[in-house]
């Protein structure tokens, strides 16, 4: 088999259909008769992904014949459909680290996510929300398509939005946020993700980074971080390249150039916005809530390929 470069993550979400009413065959069918519905399952996996060349360019023309879907290192069953969704409607969380360590840093971050709400943001499709984080957090505003609300929740968090008790749960906070927030969203027609500002050091949680990523796994949403330097001996940028990794996301250094801060926003929204749709039926899929590791496996004129890394089996 081919090596490819594979990101992990975005989009797996795994959904069964209740399908099928069909009306029983006579020769005179009373009108206050109540229909007769034939509940049938059907297990279907529908995963979204981002396909780019060996220059960053996306790649828009594949064909259903040219993939490979590897569950559990096994090929699985028949592909169904494969659609290109363009144009994506997007929801971001801006999730800014407020603690003792990156207070120095938020000047940066908050230009930075000012920058994605002024410059990116759709008001005609797309929502956003922002949040300060230490030990607790603090979400200023909700979601809204509002870019100067979004502007003044970040001016707001880096003016002194930290909490009184010392820590930082960087796991804590992103678990809550995929679980809360973006459960009330359709986060199977769009682009989800979590703008995170943060030098990956976690003191203070109580769930474990695969806690995190399972959360945001479920909820279908990728992780884009701006790592702070750290020292030499820190796992701050181990854990940021596994949470990133693992939800189909990636890691950038954090900048103080206008230029590159608007090319790395710019690439998030290409992820985000062109990503394929694709649907395939497991081979004997058991209702066990296992997890199945995917590996997507696309021709040879694609070089990376954004994709989560799973999904988890129902369990009824």
């Amino acid at each position: 088999m081919r090596p490819v470069r594979q990101r992990q993550a975005l989009s797996v979400l795994l959904f069964t259909l209740a399908l099928c009413s069909c009306v029983p065959t006579a020769s005179v069918v009373a009108q206050d008769a109540p229909p007769f519905v034939l509940h049938v399952k059907v297990d279907e996996i529908v995963l979204t992904f981002h396909a780019a060349d060996s220059h960053g360019i996306s790649v828009d023309d594949l064909k259903a014949d040219e993939l490979t879907v590897f569950e559990n290192d096994k090929p699985t069953g028949k592909i169904l459909s494969l659609q290109l969704l363009r144009d994506a409607p997007i929801h971001a969380g801006i999730l800014m680290d407020t603690s003792a360590s990156m207070r120095k840093d938020l000047p940066s971050d908050r230009a930075t996510s000012a920058e994605y709400a002024r410059s990116l943001l759709r008001t005609s499709t797309d929502q956003a929300f922002v949040m300060g984080f230490g030990r607790l957090w603090h979400i200023d505003p909700t979601w809204t398509n509002n870019p100067a609300a979004l502007i003044q929740g970040i001016q707001h968090i880096a003016t002194g939005s930290e909490s009184r008790l010392a820590g930082t749960a960087i796991f804590d906070n992103l678990a809550h946020t995929c679980r809360t927030q973006f459960a009330t969203i359709d986060r199977a027609n769009s682009g989800n993700f979590i703008l995170l500002f943060s030098d990956g050091e976690d003191n203070a949680s109580f769930q474990s980074i695969k806690e995190a990523v399972d959360a945001c796994q479920h909820a279908n949403t990728a992780i884009y971080a701006f790592r702070s330097d750290s020292g030499a001996a820190s796992t701050g940028p181990a854990t940021l390249a596994q949470l990133t990794h693992e939800t189909g996301g990636r890691v950038f250094r954090r900048s103080e150039s206008p230029a590159e801060i608007s090319e790395d926003l710019h690439l998030i929204e290409a992820d985000m916005r062109n990503q394929y749709r694709l649907v395939y039926r497991p081979d004997a899929l058991k209702h066990d809530g296992a997890f199945h590791r995917i590996v997507l496996l696309p021709p040879d004129r694609v070089a990376t390929i954004d994709v989560r890394t799973g999904y988890y089996a129902p369990t009824h």
